[in-house]
């Protein structure tokens, strides 16, 4: 896997980097410049009939602000039981919530300090290496934890490991990832005013438009909704939590798949919400956190973590799905739900909030399409 600046546009400081996809590539890059990694996924022969894409939520391995609370060895076991899923997949997805630095700023000192702060080693962006993720969102309420020097820390970090992302407004917006053939075209929304908004539908057509035309495969993530474990069921209109618009989530999916999007998948409520096929094309509202053993509570529905894998076509048509059940322990990550209590909540909250689905969900997490 090779990666290389597909496009830069004229900027007007030296970190602006507005609309500059990034692409990542498991062939040989002409540009013998760029940085090799260890690519993963299929073959362009074996993804002819279908593309398999795995989601899954937010991830915070662990912080070193206000005090230390790092998982044992230095995080090598916090991804165990799911790597197999992420890494089988041909591409695999989530959302970084948090940074990725080893600054010792205080934060009390920086304009968007809040009362969580979170600062993971850069160490750790091994872990997501490992892992298998080729794309993370950054377009959360965490990414300017430690100012626009962790936002540089959190990029270099990941570029190093050859993880794609996207979501600052006004940095790199959107990224293609080459697999097999096949480009990935993705973006990431949030809510606050240094993330791609996702109240602003304009410009995330623009987006949508600038990738349908460089890729086979489109895919959105978004970061909204209120927060807490009462608020899993997925409401029609506008959301808001501390005093802030969150965003009318059905509707933004809704409108990114009438736009060109294949898959969406959403995480910031800290819990699971329902699942949709809408026109042929899936929607995951909320998949909660999914590796966050210190910082954020895993108690009770808190700690809920799946992982969606999607099987589609070429063009994007859903074809099956599968919610693969895991649950958090603090300290620990993702580690197996033997009784599926995941995927009966993601099918409860679906049969609740999801009308007229063409899709079914049974207790194991399978998603088919009804006959």
């Amino acid at each position: 896997m090779f990666y290389s600046m597909l496009t830069a546009c004229k900027s007007t400081g030296k970190d602006k980097q507005m609309s500059m996809p990034v692409v990542f590539s498991d062939t040989l890059a002409a540009d013998s410049s760029a940085q090799s990694t260890t690519g993963h996924g299929g073959s362009a022969d074996a993804m002819a009939d279908t593309l398999t894409v795995a989601l899954t939520g937010d991830i915070m391995m662990g912080t070193t602000y206000p005090a230390v609370m790092l998982p044992a060895d230095s995080g090598k076991r916090l991804f165990l039981h799911v790597a197999g899923i992420l890494r089988g997949a041909d591409l695999a997805v989530g959302n970084l919530e948090g940074t990725l630095s080893d600054d010792t700023v205080d934060t009390s000192k920086q304009k968007n300090a809040h009362s969580y702060s979170f600062r993971t080693p850069t160490g750790y962006g091994a872990r997501l290496k490992e892992a298998g993720y080729d794309f993370l969102s950054m377009a959360n309420n965490h990414s300017f934890d430690f100012g626009i020097e962790g936002v540089r820390s959190s990029e270099r970090t990941l570029r190093a490991n050859g993880i794609a992302y996207a979501g600052i407004a006004g940095r790199t917006e959107v990224a293609v990832v080459e697999r097999g053939g096949v480009r990935y075209g993705i973006c990431a929304f949030g809510h606050n005013h240094y993330t791609v908004m996702h109240m602003r539908h304009d410009y995330a057509k623009t987006l949508l438009d600038s990738l349908a035309r460089i890729s086979d495969v489109v895919v959105v993530s978004f970061h909204g909704g209120a927060e807490g474990r009462s608020k899993n069921r997925l409401p029609y209109g506008k959301e808001t939590f501390l005093g802030e618009d969150r965003g009318s989530l059905r509707d933004f999916a809704h409108f990114c798949i009438d736009n060109g999007a294949d898959i969406v998948y959403g995480h910031g409520p800290h819990v699971v919400r329902c699942v949709e096929v809408y026109k042929d094309r899936f929607i995951a509202y909320s998949l909660g956190n999914f590796c966050t053993p210190y910082g954020i509570s895993v108690a009770g529905t808190s700690g809920y973590a799946p992982v969606v894998r999607v099987n589609m076509l070429p063009d994007g048509t859903f074809v099956s799905g599968k919610v693969h059940s895991f649950i958090q322990r603090r300290g620990v990550g993702p580690c197996a739900d033997t009784l599926n209590i995941v995927a009966s909540e993601m099918k409860r909250l679906t049969e609740l909030d999801v009308t007229g689905s063409p899709v079914r969900m049974d207790k194991l997490g399978n998603i088919s399409r009804k006959e």
